[in-house]
């Protein structure tokens, strides 16, 4: 079989082309003997040759050219420059659909009523000190950090506690230096409240909170709940959960509705000092509205706490009769009171 018959190359009218057919067999040759593919699609394939490795094997074959001519042959076979897309699920939880419609009828009745549904996940972690990061800056001079990542050499670990204020197109960013736990979860909620939920919301009775099934806000866990039971109590008023299923946490709108441009705003950024984070956050916004308030929380936090038993075993937890473990309300004490005595 002729090393041709692996690919497809692109058909219709275009442009007259300076591509000749011992050329374009030269160039399949060179190709398929560097290329990979998808075993899930066999109509997806790539090759780890640049354009100017393609162009000097093309010359040993006895057809040299140009690399804007390797373009036309890369472009005439379907190659294009990509990058891997995170967009396959890891599994599927048979209840996922039903979730999905669940909380997208939550979110109407809240946001129709006026009521804050807020988006919450953790972004990573980011040591302070003179370590890489991604992206690229318009500079002066070359810009040199460690060759080496090792966070036991940074100065502090950034915790990005996230918040969304769907409804207002608003993101809150609590910045911690402790552990990611339902306790620093659970106290960025309620900084956010106090300080800007409660003058958005004066008339609100009741808030609904979109989290994922793991981390500091696990569904599975005793803990977050207990945590929550504490916030609910304290700014007295009833906190609705809805977690979104396993292996679907990028459906949370945090994951494309904030997240993204703050990883824009400080793309390519060495992280030297807490107060070079905490402006870049702060400024990051966009054309369509979207601004970003911030706060530090230095408390230090106990990692792998355990719910109490009195707290498991009384479980003031109001829990829906549709998907309950993965739907269900915080209720503070004063209002579990009230309802006890009708």
């Amino acid at each position: 079989m002729r090393p041709r018959a692996a690919f497809e190359k692109k058909g219709g009218r275009k442009k007259a082309s300076i591509v000749m057919p011992e050329l374009e067999d030269n160039f399949v040759e060179v190709v398929a003997d560097h290329i990979a593919g998808d075993p899930t699609d066999g109509l997806v394939v790539w090759t780890n040759l640049t354009q100017q490795e393609i162009a000097d094997r093309l010359a040993d074959q006895g057809t040299p050219v140009s690399t804007a001519v390797v373009r036309q042959l890369l472009d005439d076979f379907h190659f294009s420059h990509r990058k891997a897309q995170k967009t396959q699920s890891m599994g599927h939880d048979p209840d996922r659909n039903a979730q999905f419609q669940y909380i997208s009828q939550l979110k109407e009745e809240f946001l129709e009523a006026g009521l804050p549904v807020i988006s919450m996940d953790t972004k990573t972690k980011e040591p302070l000190g003179n370590f890489f990061r991604a992206g690229r800056l318009y500079t002066t001079g070359i810009i040199e950090v460690y060759d080496h990542d090792f966070r036991s050499h940074a100065d502090a670990l950034v915790i990005p506690h996230g918040l969304y204020d769907v409804g207002r197109n608003v993101g809150h960013v609590t910045l911690g230096l402790s552990h990611d736990t339902s306790e620093f979860a659970c106290d960025s909620l309620g900084t956010w409240w106090h300080h800007y939920g409660r003058r958005a919301y004066p008339d609100a009775d009741i808030m609904l909170l979109l989290c994922d099934c793991g981390g500091s806000n696990s569904y599975r866990h005793f803990i977050f709940k207990e945590d929550l039971d504490r916030l609910a109590n304290k700014i007295d008023m009833p906190i609705r959960v809805a977690h979104y299923p396993p292996y679907c946490s990028k459906h949370n709108p945090i994951e494309h509705r904030l997240f993204p441009h703050i990883t824009r705003a400080c793309q390519g950024v060495i992280f030297h000092t807490l107060e070079i984070v905490k402006r870049l956050i702060r400024k990051t916004s966009t054309r369509t509205g979207l601004r970003t308030t911030l706060n530090v929380i230095e408390k230090i936090y106990e990692a792998k706490r355990k719910a109490s038993r009195e707290f498991i075993e009384a479980m003031p937890i109001l829990f829906d009769t549709i998907l309950p473990d993965w739907n269900y309300t915080a209720l503070p004490h004063s209002l579990v009171a009230a309802i006890s005595k009708t």
